[in-house]
Parts: C-alpha cells; sequence; structure tokens
C-alpha cells in the first residue's frame, strides 16, 4: 500500500483574523461569524487532520500486513472466507478514514480561501450551528436532505 497522496494543510487559529471571520458565509437569522468561534473550528479541524493522519497509516499498516499474509496450504474454505472478510473491513476502515482525512483537509482550505460555510450546491451560508456541530459539512441542512434523497 501507498501512503495518502492528500496534501496536509494546517491553519494556525493564532493567524486568523477578525476579517478573516467576518468574510466567512452565515445563514439567514445566524449572527456573523467571530474570531474566537472560527478558531475553534480551525483547532478541531487540525486536530482531527493529526488524530485521522495517524489513523490511516494504522490502518494501512493493519491493511498491508493482511495483504501480505500468505493463505497456509491447510487452510479450509472457512478460514479462507474469514481472512478475505477481514480484509474487506480493514479496507473499508482505511477508505472511510481517507475520506474524512480529505474532508477535514478540504475544511480548512475553504477557511484559507474564505469560502469556508457556504454551501456547495446553493452558495448560501449552511449555518454556524451545523458547521460547530459537524466541521467537515460542505451543504446546508435543506441541499443535504435533498441529496440524501435521491
Amino acid at each position: 500500500m501507498t501512503s495518502t497522496d492528500v496534501t496536509i494543510v494546517v491553519v494556525d487559529p493564532a493567524e486568523l483574523k477578525a476579517a478573516d471571520a467576518k468574510r466567512l458565509a452565515v445563514r439567514d437569522g445566524d449572527e456573523p461569524w467571530k474570531v474566537a468561534e472560527l478558531r475553534a473550528i480551525v483547532k478541531t479541524l487540525n486536530a482531527d487532520v493529526e488524530r485521522l493522519v495517524q489513523e490511516y497509516h494504522g490502518a494501512e499498516h493493519d491493511l498491508d500486513d493482511l495483504l501480505h499474509t500468505s493463505e497456509g496450504a491447510g487452510d479450509d474454505q472457512a478460514d479462507a472466507g474469514s481472512t478475505a472478510l477481514e480484509r474487506e473491513q480493514e479496507m473499508s476502515i482505511v477508505n472511510n478514514t481517507r475520506d474524512m482525512l480529505e474532508q477535514s483537509v478540504d475544511a480548512l482550505r475553504r477557511v484559507n480561501a474564505g469560502t469556508y460555510g457556504t454551501c456547495q450546491s446553493c452558495g448560501e451560508g449552511i449555518g454556524k450551528a451545523r458547521l460547530q456541530a459537524f466541521p467537515r459539512a460542505t451543504h446546508c441542512v435543506t441541499c443535504k436532505q435533498r441529496e440524501e434523497r435521491r
């Protein structure tokens, strides 16, 4: 297996200014972003990236071990099936971890670009409460519900 080719982005929360927070989209009825709120989200995203990189490498190593484990000549069908299932589960863990890592890095890129908090479908604000609960969100609730119904 090869290591992730996700280019890791880390945003220094201390470098964020009030102007950075004010330029972010907000949903109708929400207060504008405060720099402290944005810094808290960035700290969370940075921590997520760090944790997910470690998890990804650990899961990748486990998968690599499973893929290079030779099947014994005396293995019966149940053993072979069990090994195959274990490999599939580990591949799923690697893929899910990589997806979450990519989402977290993308969120940090959007913070840098000043587009964090903008729904990628309708262009409106996602909503501060949604982003504070799920910082990787890319869609407002309405667009996400529409997407899930398809």
